[in-house]
């Protein structure tokens, strides 16, 4: 039977993927939970679905977080019904693979804002209470494109970096008050965001490029509550932002002239 006097989990972007994942095995830990997506239908369905699985209390919520104020909304929400916020996982986001003036200025808007401004303002709000209980758990999911600067990904991997830089402040400045923050940098992940096909997606998993939303999240737990600053899942993500770093601008630049990626 679910206690709802618990302490809960607010997972953002958890009606598919990697924040379903997490909601998942948070509940596995006995985490009541709150999880958050714009997808009205399907964040219910994951809810009776997780709370089928496991005695805890799921409260499903349809919230924008892409909007200026998303954040202030949300934390208002919390304190209102006394929800007491132990873990706070920042998963909501968008993809793109599109030059940045060929996208349209709402795009753009929702991006920056859900990448930038909703993460660092849950932190901000949901953090001040974790201080006053000197214990929290944050988890902010950055990714490898946070060291690779390429056409196609200038808000996304600029994002992305932003979210890493200020990961690592704000765990400095929180974890000798008990309150773990911890970025994790993954590379491609199966949940049907990218265009790849089946046998390249087979093939990328056996030598350990592309991952399964499953394990994401259990090694992005498991750094998150080791109190880790940050996990980047897989030696080859690691090869591969090495490799990125090694190219001239000067040769990215041709690279786009001759239309080769």
């Amino acid at each position: 039977m679910s206690n709802p006097s618990h302490p809960y989990a607010l997972v953002t972007g958890a009606s598919s993927g990697i924040g379903y994942q997490y909601a998942l095995q948070l509940a596995q830990k006995g985490y009541n939970l709150l999880i958050v997506s714009n997808e009205a239908d399907a964040i219910v369905e994951k809810g009776d679905l997780i709370k089928s699985q496991y005695p805890v209390d799921v409260i499903p919520l349809m919230r924008d977080l892409g909007q200026p104020t998303a954040a202030k909304e949300l934390y208002d929400y919390c304190k209102m019904r006394n929800i007491e916020v132990e873990v706070l996982v920042n998963n909501a986001g968008v993809y793109h693979d599109r030059d940045f003036i060929a996208e349209s200025e709402g795009f753009n808007n929702l991006i920056l804002n859900l990448h930038v401004n909703t993460p660092a303002m849950l932190l901000y709000y949901f953090s001040k209470d974790m201080v006053e209980r000197h214990k929290g758990y944050i988890l902010n999911m950055s990714s490898i494109t946070s060291e690779i600067a390429v056409q196609r990904l200038a808000t996304y991997s600029a994002t992305k970096a932003f979210l890493k830089n200020f990961n690592r402040c704000v765990h400095i400045e929180l974890y000798h008050k008990g309150v773990y923050v911890t970025a994790v940098r993954p590379g491609a992940v199966d949940t049907g965001l990218y265009s790849i096909s089946k046998t390249a997606t087979k093939i990328g998993k056996i030598v350990g490029y592309i991952t399964t939303p499953e394990k994401l999240a259990e090694k992005g737990l498991k750094a998150m509550f080791r109190g880790r600053c940050q996990r980047t899942p897989g030696f080859l993500n690691h090869v591969l932002i090495f490799l990125v770093a090694l190219l001239p601008t000067g040769l990215l630049r041709l690279i786009r002239r001759w239309n080769i990626f």
